[in-house]
């Protein structure tokens, strides 16, 4: 008979061993009651089953960070032409938030650049945008946009979070964890930056976190120049074979240490060496160009890999070809608080035939009808000139700012709310922050107000607790 002491020793080491199963299955378990947070059913996908037929299976969004002026791109104003130079009326400005004007004068200051009517649906954009113009019959103007943060880095977190708390998720992870991603070897949220024609206010890299979703839904960073992932080549000397060992071995200890813990951030570890293991055969093919028809780089107007917006443009159609969920581009560079009329045709220049091809080439693949395009910055500019002489600025601006969207189930050739005569407040159909993102969800085919996250005890949502709405006249 055996002792009690020898008892414990086998009651111990069966239970150790016998979590190589149960361990599975509990974070079998754990992932399912995370995906499911929702209250929705599990998809072999993502957390939820789609709420409805989704539009868009995809989002590319060409963020033009730095805030660029709607007076001169998207959103004429032929009374503040009128006005240029004269005071802006107090009954607009008095109270207001501005960034760094509070105190000063606050003069007019006229649109710097020609709007003309563009398309068959007329649409006006400025003549900085010639090749974003010639897209007026494809694109959805939202001229009404407000946002409730006035500095770069919480209007760019708000944007990109629906709140300015830091660390929340973005929205890039919200929709990977929603719908998950249909690439397997690329991550599924991916970024890009690029930067030129202005003051370049820094990115951080939380705006592309997941915040309090796991961490396999936070985005990756793919540098713009050279090797797009740090370390994606093997080190001299090295193979695939002896690199597949690696990846076993430590693979192999953090199974055991799950059995142990069973921490679902172990499983994400062990899942993110086998997605970089593939990434090593996956992104050299991504970036060689040499397959592609010198008809379409010649159409983005720009050396491949050199770094540039329009480079990653194409990069852009390249990975939401690969079934990447998200894909992010911030061009750092239309900050102007001083020569607005020079930068915005600079850094125009530098985005706008890559927007404009990047929509084209996503045409003529049929991808453009469930790819959802989206082309803005985290505020607008204000009326009022910042500084004097010969070159002023503009200055922050949250009342009044434009975006244009495309594809994915978007209206094409229709323009959406307006601004007053100044510019300053908008005053027609208003769109926050988070309308904009219930209209994104809805197009995925998410209820935005069913498409929760459960944390700290409270159910959350990309689109918080205010109320938002979905922008159902723009949409197909």
């Amino acid at each position: 008979m055996l002792n009690s002491s020898f008892q414990a020793i086998q009651r111990r080491t069966f239970l150790n061993r016998a979590t190589v199963g149960i361990g599975s299955v509990a974070f079998a378990t754990q992932l399912a009651a995370e995906q499911s947070a929702s209250g929705n059913a599990v998809s072999s996908l993502g957390a939820i089953e789609p709420h409805h037929l989704a539009k868009a299976k995809r989002v590319i969004f060409l963020c033009m960070a730095g805030g660029p002026s709607h007076l001169e791109t998207l959103d004429y104003k032929p009374k503040l032409a009128e006005m240029d130079g004269q005071p802006m009326p107090d009954s607009l400005t008095a109270g207001q938030p501005i960034a760094q004007l509070q105190g000063k004068a606050l003069k007019c200051l006229a649109p710097q650049h020609k709007f003309e009517k563009f398309g068959e649906s007329g649409q006006e954009i400025s003549t900085a945008l010639p090749h974003i113009a010639k897209l007026a019959d494809d694109i959805a103007i939202v001229r009404s946009m407000t946002t409730q943060q006035i500095n770069h880095d919480p209007a760019h977190t708000f944007m990109n979070s629906g709140t300015q708390i830091s660390g929340r998720p973005c929205m890039g992870s919200w929709i990977q964890y929603g719908l998950g991603s249909e690439a397997e070897d690329l991550p599924g949220f991916v970024v890009l930056t690029s930067v030129g024609g202005g003051q370049s206010q820094p990115i951080a890299s939380r705006q592309w976190h997941s915040g309090f979703l796991p961490s396999r839904y936070q985005g990756v960073h793919f540098h713009s120049k050279g090797d797009p992932v740090l370390f994606v080549g093997n080190p001299p000397g090295v193979n695939r074979d002896q690199q597949r060992q690696v990846i076993d071995a430590v693979n192999g200890l953090n199974r055991l240490r799950q059995e142990s813990v069973d921490n679902s951030e172990i499983m994400t570890s062990i899942a993110q060496y086998e997605l970089a293991f593939k990434m090593q055969a996956s992104v050299p093919e991504l970036v060689d160009l040499s397959n592609e028809p010198q008809h379409v780089l010649d159409m983005y107007g720009s050396k491949p890999g050199d770094g540039s917006f329009a480079s990653n443009c194409l990069l852009a159609r390249r990975l939401a070809e690969r079934g990447v969920r998200f894909i992010q581009l911030y061009h750092r560079g239309w900050d102007h608080h001083g020569g607005v009329k020079n930068g915005v045709a600079n850094t125009a220049k530098l985005v706008d035939r890559g927007s404009w091809a990047l929509i084209e080439d996503l045409k003529q693949r049929d991808m453009l009808k469930d790819t959802l395009v989206i082309w803005s910055g985290e505020f607008g500019r204000t009326p009022m000139s910042q500084g004097g002489g010969e070159n002023p600025g503009r200055d922050h601006h949250i009342k009044g700012f434009s975006m244009w969207m495309a594809g994915g189930g978007i209206r094409p050739g229709v323009s959406y709310g307006a601004t007053d005569e100044f510019g300053y407040n908008a005053v027609e159909d208003v769109v926050s922050v988070h309308d904009f993102h219930a209209t994104m969800l809805h197009l995925l085919g998410i209820d935005h107000q069913r498409f929760t996250y459960k944390f700290q005890g409270l159910d959350m949502k990309l689109t918080g607790v205010e109320p938002a709405r979905v922008l159902h006249p723009i949409m197909t």
